[in-house]
């Protein structure tokens, strides 16, 4: 599965930015230099607009087509890769908050997959609305494959975006959040999460399935500076809630026990411990020419 083509602009600005991100501790900023910068009045068109036709003929017809799109990107995925840990969805049931690291458009893929290996059907996926903008098919895909934005708008954030993840997840649909937010691109380790996706689970009373993507270099070459990769979905064992504690116990809970088991999951499919001392190997694929010749 070639990496490079897949996301826009120049990839090494964007490298730079995660080792200056790294050395601040800082591993939820945005580091991409290609990501649609939107002013305040296009946010608000493309939100209205989506409100307006979700529910209508029209999107549901891009829908239909826009998700078949999707699944042939699967199909081209699944060549390329690898599921591990199925048996840990056996007891899942209902609804559900799938979890993962986030470094490319299209590792969703590789767990979308994951979950339809599994059993489990229609997935959502909550992203950020400046990606509803993208150029071409991933922007497409983006905007009608399922897809829930986040906004910075108040009402929106505390009505009508609630409203929708209890709608899906009352029909037994799962709905896949990033914790770590930004996308750093093809980096391996598992960041420190934001409580969000967490706080969603305990208030709607649904498990955490844990996923942590592995991505390994294959020999081909895709440019001068990075090789092909391949993805292993780890999917790790699902998280629920306490009865007993409150959503904000429960969401702090949860959070701390999904970033420990991605960490664990990272620590074996790398075979070292992990630190955030930045180095090459971090950024999946990448082949730096060796400067020193």
């Amino acid at each position: 599965m070639r990496t490079t083509n897949l996301v826009p602009g120049e990839r090494e600005p964007v490298i730079a930015n995660i080792q200056k991100a790294v050395a601040k501790n800082q591993f939820n900023a945005k580091v991409e230099v290609s990501d649609a910068k939107l002013s305040s009045e296009q946010e608000r068109e493309i939100l209205t607009n989506y409100l307006k036709h979700y529910n209508h003929f029209g999107y549901k017809f891009n829908n239909i087509f826009a998700d078949e799109l999707s699944d042939i990107g699967i199909s081209l995925v699944s060549r390329q890769t690898e599921i591990v840990g199925l048996e840990n969805m056996r007891n899942v049931s209902g609804g559900g908050i799938v979890t993962s690291n986030h470094f490319n458009p299209m590792e969703n893929l590789a767990v979308r997959k994951a979950m339809k290996k599994a059993g489990k059907g229609q997935i959502f996926m909550v992203s950020q609305l400046a990606n509803l903008k993208m150029p071409g098919i991933l922007g497409y895909i983006m905007t009608y494959s399922d897809t829930i934005p986040i906004d910075d708008s108040t009402d929106y954030m505390g009505h009508q975006f609630p409203e929708q993840l209890q709608q899906i997840l009352a029909k037994d649909r799962l709905i896949l959040i990033y914790p770590e937010q930004e996308m750093w691109f093809n980096y391996r380790k598992p960041r420190p999460p934001k409580r969000g996706a967490y706080y969603y689970a305990a208030r709607f009373k649904v498990p955490i399935i844990s996923c942590f993507v592995e991505i390994r270099d294959l020999d081909k070459m895709e440019s001068d500076t990075f090789k092909e990769v391949s993805f292993v979905c780890h999917i790790l064992k699902p998280i629920y809630s306490d009865p007993t504690k409150s959503v904000r116990e429960n969401s702090l809970m949860m959070m701390h026990k999904d970033y420990a088991q991605k960490c664990n999951a990272y620590e074996k499919a790398y075979g070292k411990p992990l630190t955030y001392d930045f180095e090459p190997s971090d950024i999946a694929g990448w082949a730096p020419p060796d400067k020193t010749k």
